[in-house]
């Protein structure tokens, strides 16, 4: 939480750590568009990996990190309106610019984690926001047609756009969360 999160709670990719001192010496995204931007699959897996924290130790600081990620990216003024966020919250050529469905499913999947631990009208803007996010990838978009996308679910992912590796692409994390958001949602809240 110190060293991963900006003040917006948007994260680095990468920290480089000194061995043998445990300084910083360099904060870096390298799958996003710049050491400055937020790269969105990073902060849907920085969600996912603070809910998952919290669940697994209650410890408060978790929670309510995990909580101002979530606000981050729900109220960033680039993400779409279909919540399936573009491959980089800051990245050039928005609206154009490529979307990521895996940043899409864990960002779903980690919200409807995060609905298990809030209350009221909160619980509420994480499980809608989630639906929201998998009704998007289960229209016509996101979701393959049965027999095509080499037997993928999902269409539309973007591994690492810089490196010119895996773009407009399908990625198993990004079918491996949205059946766990499915699951979720399924066990959860219907």
């Amino acid at each position: 939480m110190k060293h991963h999160f900006r003040p917006d709670f948007s994260s680095y990719h990468v920290i480089d750590y000194n061995m043998q001192t445990g300084d910083v010496l360099r904060k870096a995204t390298w799958q996003g568009a710049a050491d400055c931007s937020a790269w969105s699959r990073g902060q849907g897996w920085g969600l996912y990996g603070y809910v998952m924290m919290y669940r697994f130790s209650k410890d408060k600081r978790y929670l309510d990190h995990a909580r101002k990620v979530a606000g981050f990216i729900l109220n960033h003024p680039n993400l779409p309106k279909d919540k399936i966020p573009y491959w980089d919250f800051d990245a050039p050529l928005i609206p154009l610019a490529k979307r990521d469905a895996s940043a899409g499913a864990i960002t779903a999947s980690a919200l409807l984690e995060l609905g298990q631990y809030t209350v009221g009208k909160e619980k509420a803007t994480y499980i809608e926001n989630a639906k929201d996010i998998i009704l998007a990838l289960s229209g016509e978009k996101y979701k393959a047609k049965s027999g095509e996308n080499g037997g993928f679910l999902l269409k539309h992912s973007t591994g690492a756009l810089p490196l010119n590796s895996e773009i407009d692409v399908p990625l198993i994390y990004a079918d491996y969360y949205f059946l766990e958001a499915l699951k979720r949602y399924k066990d959860w809240y219907l």
